[in-house]
């Protein structure tokens, strides 16, 4: 198993968007993206702070996506 890489909400919602995701609505700094499968997420986007791996790891699950299939996104 990799490690997460240390990654930006911005740099996040660049990458899910790559993969089918697209930004719905924004409340505040919170882009809530969602795929046209259904699959749904949230992800805070405060200027360049990187996201922790315990909410980057919640965020992957809630998107179905593995960390390698991340890695080889960005």
């Amino acid at each position: 198993m990799t490690r997460l890489p240390r990654i930006s909400g911005k740099d996040l919602v660049k990458a899910l968007s790559k993969i089918g995701f697209a930004v719905i609505r924004i409340r505040g700094s919170h882009h809530f993206m969602e795929h046209e499968d259904g699959r749904a997420t949230v992800v805070p986007v405060h200027s360049n702070e990187t996201l922790g791996p315990g909410l980057l790891n919640k965020i992957l699950k809630s998107c179905e996506i593995s960390r390698d299939d991340l890695i080889s996104i960005l």
